[in-house]
């Protein structure tokens, strides 16, 4: 592997992050400043996370970088389900969605411990 592009997760993040973009297209005008700034720049946290953490000298810190992205993660996964719980995701987007950050989800935390292992 020669790069953080080549790692599967930040390709995967990136596909999210546009998903993301596309969909909050369709929230409310009066959210742009609210859940819907939220959870881009959560969802952009991630795959920045994961590289920034990439490019650091030590394994303590790009686990921590990974870790961050984990967190960042988790806080799209709940501003999902509240634009659903708002009405501002359709059933079958939010569905899509939410198993993309499943399985980001878990082949972050798999990584994470090939790296801690290593």
């Amino acid at each position: 592997m020669s790069t953080f592009r080549d790692l599967k997760i930040w390709q995967k993040s990136i596909v999210l992050v546009t998903n993301v973009y596309e969909e909050t297209k369709s929230f409310p005008k009066e959210e742009q400043y609210g859940l819907s700034s939220q959870l881009r720049r959560a969802s952009v946290s991630i795959p920045s996370n994961i590289a920034e953490g990439y490019g650091r000298e030590s394994k303590k810190e790009y686990i921590r970088f990974l870790n961050i992205a984990i967190s960042s993660l988790f806080e799209v996964q709940t501003q999902l389900e509240i634009g659903k719980n708002l009405y501002f995701l359709k059933e079958n987007n939010f569905n899509s969605l939410y198993e993309d950050t499943r399985e980001i989800e878990r082949m972050l935390s798999s990584y994470i411990r090939k790296i801690k292992d290593s």
